[in-house]
Formats: C-alpha cells, sequence, structure tokens
C-alpha cells in the first residue's frame, strides 16, 4: 500500500513467482475451583519439552531476516502463459492502520543462514497458538528450526522488535494438495511452541456466500510493497479497501489460472502504475482479507510488481479450505504432532495406556499407571494452549475435573469444574459448537436433556443452555464427537439408537441458540457388531475426523472420516488391531 509509513529495507517477500499466479456455572452443578483433595489424583506422564529456540535466538532470527531479502515459494512460470503478463504473489494504495485495530496481525520471519534463505510473510492469529498464513510461505521450509513470528507490535522489527513478542513455531501443516506450480490449495497453519496474548479473529465459514458477493468490501491488511517501481516495503502496518471481484470477472482476466471455487480475486482494476490502483503487493502474502470480521481470504498471488493493467489481487478462498483448516486449529494431541492419539484403560489392572497414531495404526503402548479412579476420560484443549488436557469424572462422587499441564511449572494442575455429575450419562467435548473457536461441553443428564455448557478458553464455562426442548438424548447408547466429520469447519455429534442401531451425525451450526441441524443417518451398527465407539479427532493426519469402533471380540477399526455427512461419511474400515477387548475406556 502506498503512501502512510516510511519506506525501508529491500525485503522481497511472501509471494510465489509463476506464470499463473503470484504465486458459567450452574450452582451445585457445574462449577471451577482449585483440586483441593483432588491434588492426590493420577495425572499424566511430564509433557516433554518442544524444543523451542531461546527469546534471544528468536530475536536473532527476526532481525537477521529483516536485514536480508529474499523470496518465500519460488516456482518456474508455467509455459502454458507465455501470452499473459508474469505473475507474482504481492499494498500498494491504502492508509496506515495500528495493531490495536488489527491485533490478530502477525509477521513471520525465517532466517535460514545455512543455506541463505531469508524472508518475510504475514499471518493472522486464530487461535492462541495458531496462524493462518499461505502454503507457499511454509511448503518447503523448516519453521521450527530457522521461523519465528512476531505478534503485538504495528511495526517491523528495527534494532529492536518495536514491542512485539517473537514467538516459537512448534509444527507447521500446509494444504495436502498444494501446488508450487499453480500456487492452488495455498493455505496452511503454523502452531507455536507457545500461546500469545494477540487476540483472535475466525475464519469464515463454509456457508458463508454473502462475503463473497461481488461488490462486497473486503480489507486487507500487510506490511508489503508500497510501490511497483521498488522493493520497498512499509514499516508500519497498512490496510486497503477492496471490493471482491465475481469469479468470472476473475476468471476473465486470468484464465484457468483462476481456479473458481479454490480462489477468490479483489479490488478495482489495476490502472498500469502506482496512481490509481489499490492492491495487495509484496510482503502481504500470507496475509488475511477481512469481510465482517472474519478472515475470507489469505493473500496469495498477483501480477508482478503488483499494478499491471486491469489486474486484480488473487487470495485463497477460505470457506473452502475451512473444513481442512478447522482441524488444524483444533489439532492438539498427546504426542505432541498433527494426529490424534488414543487413551484406553485395562478393565482388570486399571492401568491406562497412551497409544499413538502412525496414521493408519497406533505404535506400542505407554503406561501411565493406575486410573482406576475416573469412569470417564476425555482428551481435548479447554484453554488453547497447545497441550493435550483431559477431562475426567471420579467414580465415587461424580465430581468432574481438568487436568492440564502448566508449563511455567512443568507440572500438571487439576481443577474441579463441576459437582456431583453421577447421574450425567453422557460428557462429551466435541470442540467448538458456537462459533467463537473455543472448545465447549455437552452433557446428557438423567432426564435425557442435552446441555451446552459454552467454554471461555480458559477452562471454566458459562451458564448452561439446553440443546432443543426434548428429552429424547437417551435413546441413544454412543453420543460422541471430537472435530468435524462433515467438512465444514464446525464440530459435529455422532450417536447411536440404542433401540435398532442406526447411526446418525449432528451437524454442527456454530449458532449457540441451535448449535445441531436435523439428525442425517449414516450406518446402521448394531451391539453386536460394536460395543464401543470411541472418538479422538483426527487420527490420520488428513484435517478430517476419524472414528473408532471395537467389536466384541476385540478388533479396533479405524474409520476414515471423508468430509461427507452422508452415508459416504467414513471410508472402507481398517483393522488397527484384535487385542482391544481388555480395554474399558477408550478417550
Amino acid at each position: 500500500m502506498s503512501g502512510g509509513g516510511r519506506h525501508r529495507r529491500r525485503l522481497r517477500i511472501g509471494l510465489p513467482v509463476a506464470a499463473a499466479g503470484v504465486a458459567a456455572a450452574v450452582a451445585g452443578a457445574l462449577l471451577t475451583s482449585s483440586a483441593g483433595a483432588a491434588s492426590a489424583q493420577p495425572n499424566p506422564p511430564a509433557v516433554p519439552s518442544t524444543g523451542s529456540a531461546s527469546p534471544a535466538e528468536l530475536e536473532q532470527r527476526v532481525l537477521g531476516a529483516a536485514a536480508h531479502e529474499d523470496t518465500a515459494g519460488v516456482s518456474s512460470p508455467k509455459s502454458s502463459y507465455s501470452s499473459s503478463p508474469t505473475v507474482d504473489a504481492k499494498i500498494i494504495g491504502g492508509t496506515t492502520t495500528t495493531i490495536t485495530s488489527a491485533p490478530w496481525m502477525a509477521q513471520l520471519w525465517y532466517q535460514d543462514e545455512a543455506n541463505g534463505v531469508y524472508f518475510f510473510c504475514g499471518g493472522t492469529v486464530v487461535s492462541p497458538t495458531k496462524i493462518l498464513t499461505a502454503a507457499h510461505c511454509v511448503q518447503g521450509y523448516n519453521w521450527k528450526a530457522y521461523g519465528a513470528v512476531v505478534t503485538g507490535a504495528t511495526q517491523l522489527p528495527d534494532a529492536d522488535l518495536n514491542g512485539g513478542t517473537a514467538t516459537a513455531v512448534h509444527r507447521q501443516w500446509n494444504h495436502p494438495s498444494y501446488s508450487s506450480r499453480t500456487i492452488d490449495n495455498d493455505i496452511a497453519v503454523l502452531t507455536l511452541a507457545q500461546p500469545v496474548k494477540a487476540t483472535p479473529i475466525r475464519m469464515a465459514t463454509s456457508t458463508e456466500t454473502a462475503a463473497y458477493t461481488a461488490g462486497t468490501t473486503a480489507k486487507v491488511y500487510g506490511w508489503g510493497r508500497t510501490s511497483s517501481t521498488d522493493q520497498n516495503i512499509s514499516q508500519t502496518l497498512k490496510t486497503a479497501s477492496l471490493p471482491i471481484q465475481s469469479d468470472a470477472t476473475c476468471g476473465a482476466y486470468y484464465g484457468a489460472d483462476f481456479v473458481k471455487g479454490h480462489m477468490v480475486c479483489a479490488g478495482k482494476p489495476a490502472s498500469g502504475s502506482d496512481s490509481g490502483t489499490t492492491t495487495a503487493c509484496n510482503g502481504d502474502s500470507g496475509g488475511p482479507l477481512i469481510v465482517n470480521n472474519r478472515i475470507v481470504g489469505v493473500v496469495s498471488w498477483g501480477v508482478q510488481d503488483c499494478v499491471a493493467k486491469g489486474a486484480y489481487s488473487v487470495f485463497a478462498k477460505v470457506r473452502t479450505y475451512v473444513g481442512a483448516t478447522y482441524p488444524r486449529v483444533d489439532d492438539t494431541n498427546l504426542s505432541g504432532d498433527h494426529r490424534a492419539d488414543l487413551w484406553v484403560r485395562n478393565a482388570s489392572t486399571k492401568t491406562s495406556y497412551e497409544k499413538d497414531s502412525l496414521g493408519t495404526s497406533f505404535g506400542g503402548r505407554e503406561s501411565w499407571g493406575n486410573w482406576g479412579a475416573y469412569n470417564v476420560v476425555l482428551q481435548n484443549d479447554l484453554n488453547r494452549d497447545g497441550y493435550q488436557d483431559l477431562l475426567v469424572r471420579r467414580s465415587s462422587d461424580g465430581d468432574v475435573f481438568w487436568k492440564h499441564w502448566v508449563p511455567v511449572s512443568g507440572s500438571w494442575a487439576t481443577t474441579k469444574v463441576a459437582d456431583n455429575w453421577k447421574t450425567r450419562t453422557r460428557i462429551v467435548i466435541p470442540g467448538d459448537v458456537t462459533g467463537d473457536y473455543l472448545p465447549d461441553m455437552l452433557s446428557v443428564d438423567s432426564a435425557g436433556k442435552l446441555w451446552l455448557y459454552p467454554g471461555k478458553g480458559n477452562g471454566t464455562f458459562a451458564s448452561r443452555v439446553q440443546v432443543g426442548s426434548g428429552t429424547g438424548w437417551s435413546q441413544y447408547d454412543v453420543l460422541v464427537g471430537h472435530g468435524d466429520f462433515s467438512g465444514d469447519g464446525r464440530a459435529d455429534l455422532i450417536v447411536r439408537t440404542r433401540s435398532n442401531g442406526a447411526v446418525y451425525v449432528y451437524k454442527g451450526t456454530g449458532s449457540a441458540s441451535a448449535p445441531f441441524s436435523s439428525r442425517v443417518k449414516v450406518r446402521t451398527w448394531s451391539t453386536s457388531t460394536y460395543n464401543k465407539v470411541a472418538t479422538v479427532g483426527d487420527v490420520t493426519g488428513d484435517g478430517r475426523a476419524d472414528l473408532l469402533a471395537r467389536t466384541p471380540g476385540g478388533t479396533l477399526y479405524l474409520y476414515k472420516g471423508t468430509g461427507k455427512a452422508t452415508s459416504e461419511i467414513f471410508a472402507t474400515r481398517i483393522s488397527v488391531g484384535t487385542d482391544f477387548k481388555q480395554y474399558d475406556i477408550f478417550a
């Protein structure tokens, strides 16, 4: 964006070069208190260190990257586009703004001195440990070893971080179908080693169509180039308003390189020069396009030098990718990778075990000792700190406790969150069902009523709300959920009718007042088919929630999720072991 902040360092960043595209509480029932007597409860093993770089090293990475120039996601031109302008993934025009107005903005700095790679991209905080950005800023790079993410700063670093905080990256994910040649499926998520204080912003949901209507005003944010005639980027955060364009308009200019459904373009046609042009440019790559306080796009590509006559800025269409991206926002697991793990307890010895996912199987079990005091154990991340938590119910009195890792003390903390839930027939933590990106809790009482407890993101809950007005939830002998089964970026429930074994999915709506839509039948499984069903999240790591089901004989099957809320909701089952009859709890 031109104007505003002073120009500085020549840092060519963030957009790929490609010929096609530049590329609370219910009295007597729910409460939060210190564990007290719960301190004698068993805890999980200590969580290994993430091996994060020190604050000094992170700052060095940032300042080192800022002193160099390079380009992220370089790819070769496509011969099929030789007759069109060279495109280069790249805000010219617009005005300066502050981090107070856009607290979710993040700076992504990368410095690999050994290989001489230095670059900068934009990003967006979508959860305390999650940064949404472009795949071309992530694929092929080792962000844990060489990267750092700066939040809380209006200015880019100079002699220091200008009030920002540098945080290490713990792991990275980019869309598995990202193409560096076509800059298609250009979306990624970085998981930070610790939560940041920046206020997150939500992604567009799969059903949000109005935000993409041609003429809708969107805002793009970044520190990118401010002129087409030099490589200087803005020292100060900038923003610009861009009208959304129709797919037909974008396709008419870019041809087949604009992939309808995967991409969205915005802005008025560029004038051919800085004058009269407002557009994203180099250095804005990976940053957000915002409509009504939702991210609808991620800066992906555009024409080289940003202002070629008639050109538009192109963004990854978040609505399309939220089904794959949301599981990465809610992918905390026992082993710390992108795959959900299994927790089991031996019925006779009460010894519990962790079994880490290997994708389509589980590794050897790791003993956690005796957990005989509980009859419910659920994996979750109630405080969104990137560490796997557990919610447990004590058999003796029905009290429910939240166990969470405290990195500062290097120990587990136990907090009571519910009192005397002996008669609750089901307790589920499916993820975010209210649409605020914070994990929620559900429970079924003895009368068959389903209650929603909206999470506050800190292990506490707001006052409960009944889901619907009926009492029919006792008809189900299975009621589980952990993640998104329908591929729309919302948490769902899987249930089985006790009388006839009919299996249904209740799709999440993202609304606290009516969190689930009408059920859809997807299977028929009697108790003689499966006597235990568990959902722990995305076991395979493909971005879809999966399901585990055990036969009475002890064979455990993995049903990979397909993202379809139909009879095709699961792929063909895969056996992951035949010795699971010994376990009474699967979490």
